[in-house]
């Protein structure tokens, strides 16, 4: 691939919320191709999450997607080779990669959670994530202290 650049897939919009966002995020959660069982653990902890959080006033589609927004991080670090030695860079990050990391991070960690099902797991991630803690959260916490450590070497920006 020297001169074409690849063609985008169009992601169609998932069949309850008419989200493309959401078909991102359940196909990063689906295994082995089985998109409905992926579907339903999404939408079994939305559910889960209206019932744990049933004094908000939100709906649960927009406490994932502000969940969504707080573990999104800003900038990371990438290895550049200067002068034989090795430097950890800070970057910005592209908006559509920023969006793809914050998701696979909260079924990174959801998974990791202990808990009965992935719905159950899933369901809690988002609400920590909801309230700024949790392992996704603090992932993009330590995404942002290296990057801060780092600063130094900014100018080694490519």
């Amino acid at each position: 691939m020297r001169k074409a650049k690849p063609k985008k897939r169009i992601i169609l919009p998932d069949p309850m919320f008419t989200e493309v966002m959401v078909t991102k995020f359940v196909n990063h959660l689906m295994y082995d191709g089985k998109k409905s069982v992926a579907f339903d653990i999404f939408y079994s902890s939305l559910e889960l999450v209206k019932a744990k959080l049933p004094n908000e006033e939100k709906t649960p589609l927009d406490i994932w997607k502000k969940a969504l927004d707080n573990i999104t991080p800003q900038v990371e670090v990438k290895s550049r080779r200067v002068g034989g030695a090795t430097f950890q860079v800070p970057t910005e990050i592209r908006p559509e990669r920023k969006e793809s990391i914050s998701m696979k991070n909260l079924i990174l960690y959801s998974r990791k959670r202990g808990g009965k099902s992935m719905a159950e797991k899933l369901a809690a991630e988002i609400v920590d994530a909801y309230n700024n803690q949790g392992g996704a959260f603090k992932r993009k916490e330590d995404m942002h202290r290296m990057a801060e450590a780092n600063r130094a070497f900014a100018h080694f920006r490519f």
